[in-house]
């Protein structure tokens, strides 16, 4: 089995700064893709920024400039460097990866959620 275990999130001041983390552990073979989203009250999930294989990141237009995603391939392990946070930016943070597992096809994994509040 996979697990993604998210840490990091809470309540903020806007301009303030927060770094999430999510850690996968279990069998896996191979990381595709990871990245995080984020669901607000009675809206929608969307993409906040990911990464795949390689070098290529993508970022929701909202978070350009402001949040950077990395990763660290030997712990399995994502992150989301938030800065310059705004009251809009507050939800709920979904850590998601696309992975392999030993004799598995590649298949999506969501973490528990994180909130995080921007509110002074």
């Amino acid at each position: 089995q996979v697990q993604l275990v998210e840490s990091g999130g809470g309540l903020v001041q806007p301009g303030g700064s927060l770094r999430l983390s999510c850690a996968a552990s279990g069998s896996i073979f191979r990381i595709d893709a990871m990245g995080w989203y984020r669901q607000a009250p009675g809206k929608e999930r969307k993409l906040v920024a990911t990464f795949t294989r390689g070098t290529t990141t993508n970022y929701a237009d909202s978070v350009k400039g402001r949040f950077t995603v990395s990763r660290d391939d030997a712990k399995n392990t994502a992150y989301l460097q938030m800065n310059s946070l705004k009251p809009e930016d507050t939800a709920v943070y979904y850590c998601y990866a696309n992975l392999l597992r030993f004799g598995h096809l590649p298949e999506d994994y969501w973490g528990q959620g994180t909130q995080v509040t921007v509110s002074s």
